[in-house]
């Protein structure tokens, strides 16, 4: 029996016997009322994407950095959650694309499937346009999140990437989503 119904079913028991203890003899000689199950709404384990979801089609350079992000996301242990926010980050940051430097277009220094930038920290040019580079650094950052695994995605991704775009990363959960479920037992 599960918690919810558990709590329920104790709850109910507990305004019965509480009932007949104020009611007192009186109630237990009026007609019995006959009862009926109550459904119990059980929140589903895979979080719901937040507000309008965004799609982008793939092509097949960007589906084979969808392929090293789940590996690298395998690597290192972690569930497919892991690889839904790194997934949804990189569609945000780069739309699945390993850039490098954009010119005039470039957001300061960043580079690569998550923008990630070598002033910042992140690693040398050559490494964050690494997709594995890239990757496990981004999953090092996550895991140093506290909660990250039960948190909205972009308040996940947020923390991480340290955007100036903080809620732009829900967007693209579905599509992660969907493309994790399409490659992670690839």
């Amino acid at each position: 029996m599960n918690t919810i119904m558990r709590k329920s079913v104790l709850s109910v028991a507990g305004l019965a016997f509480a009932g007949g203890v104020f009611a007192g003899p009186i109630a237990a000689h009026a007609n019995p009322v006959e009862a009926t199950p109550v459904a119990v709404a059980v929140q589903s384990a895979a979080p719901k994407p937040q507000g309008d979801q965004s799609h982008i089609t793939v092509n097949d350079e960007q589906t084979a950095n969808v392929k090293a992000i789940i590996a690298a996301t395998k690597k290192a242990g972690l569930p497919e959650r892991a690889a839904v926010i790194s997934i949804a980050t990189s569609l945000q940051e780069s739309k699945l694309e390993n850039l490098g430097h954009l010119g005039d277009a470039n957001d300061h220094d960043s580079l690569g499937l998550f923008q990630q930038r070598p002033s910042s920290g992140w690693g040398t040019p050559e490494q964050i346009t690494d997709p594995e580079y890239a990757t496990t650094a981004f999953l090092k950052g996550l895991k140093q999140v506290d909660g990250w695994q039960d948190m909205p995605l972009t308040d996940a991704a947020q923390t991480v990437q340290v955007s100036a775009y903080p809620d732009a990363y829900a967007q693209w959960e579905q599509q992660a989503t969907d493309l994790v479920t399409q490659h992670w037992n690839n």
